[in-house]
């Protein structure tokens, strides 16, 4: 099994990035960048914040126009979302993927590192994922024609793409997204692009905490917890990940790579599940 990944850290205050040291290298762990809430900093002081932390990779769920304009010059490799409302539409035609990039992305390639565009957000399943596999389809063509095959395509796909996640070898995905998970892994291998997976250890602990040991779901246990053949897991976040990994070997597609695009620990919300404390570590 692989496990060479990076994250992505969706984090809810600015202040949790601002009075906390990063312990990882800035290589391998980057912020999303959600812009939909009340009294939000402007563009401009996220992307300083960012600068100031050294975080050099950001997820931008959707091409905000300041949030692109503040990133122009920045030096941070970016993951641009195409929001889940417009898939339908774009999965019409060329023309209308073309005319999306167009007007979305090309004002501000001079200036900005777009590593990823990533069709949808967690519509897979659901009555949206048949869409995600034709706007991916459409993208290269797209890309290539402006001589921008360095952008790779990809989606984002929650846990519940798997119908089966433990032991990790067991990992298999759901019957309702096998098919079109079959065809974007192969779409995925044939581009050498990642496979994108929102994994968060906490839904796991809270949904079962009796069996779903805390230090195994916050990285702290000393010893292996779960024992998969040769392999023995210390976090629940590599189990996630190989899980995967097993899916996509099933499907024929064995040498896709994972990037984690969401993790995390909210601070409040479920009482003993969600303290501060809990989500520092």
């Amino acid at each position: 099994m692989a496990v060479s990944y990076w994250i992505a850290i969706i984090l809810s205050l600015l202040a949790t990035i601002d009075n906390h040291v990063f312990l990882l290298e800035a290589s391998d762990v980057g912020v999303c960048y959600g812009t939909l809430g009340n009294d939000l900093p402007a563009a401009t002081e996220v992307v300083n914040l960012y600068k100031k932390h050294s975080i050099t990779k950001m997820r931008l769920f959707d091409p905000n126009t300041a949030a692109l304009q503040a990133l122009k010059g920045g030096g941070i490799s970016v993951i641009l979302g195409i929001q889940n409302q417009y898939l339908p539409a774009l999965a019409a035609s060329q023309e209308a993927v073309n005319a999306w990039f167009t007007t979305n992305v090309k004002p501000y390639l001079d200036g900005i590192e777009l590593n990823y565009n990533a069709v949808g957000n967690e519509v897979i399943p659901g009555p949206l994922g048949n869409y995600v596999f034709p706007v991916m389809r459409f993208l290269p063509t797209m890309l290539d024609g402006r001589e921008l095959s360095g952008i790779k395509v990809t989606t984002v796909v929650p846990g519940t793409a798997l119908g089966s996640s433990y032991p990790p070898s067991s990992g298999v995905f759901a019957a309702e997204a096998v098919e079109v998970m079959t065809s974007i892994v192969q779409f995925l291998a044939s581009t050498n692009s990642s496979l994108m997976i929102n994994a968060y250890p906490y839904f796991a602990y809270k949904s079962d905490p009796a069996n779903v040991h805390l230090d195994y779901a916050l990285f702290t246990t000393k010893t292996s917890v779960i024992q998969d053949g040769p392999l023995g897991y210390y976090n629940l976040l590599d189990a996630i990940v190989d899980s995967f990994y097993t899916a996509m070997k099933k499907v024929g597609s064995p040498n896709v790579t994972v990037v984690v695009s969401e993790s995390g620990w909210p601070s409040a919300g479920s009482g003993q599940f969600t303290t501060p404390e809990l989500a520092g570590t």
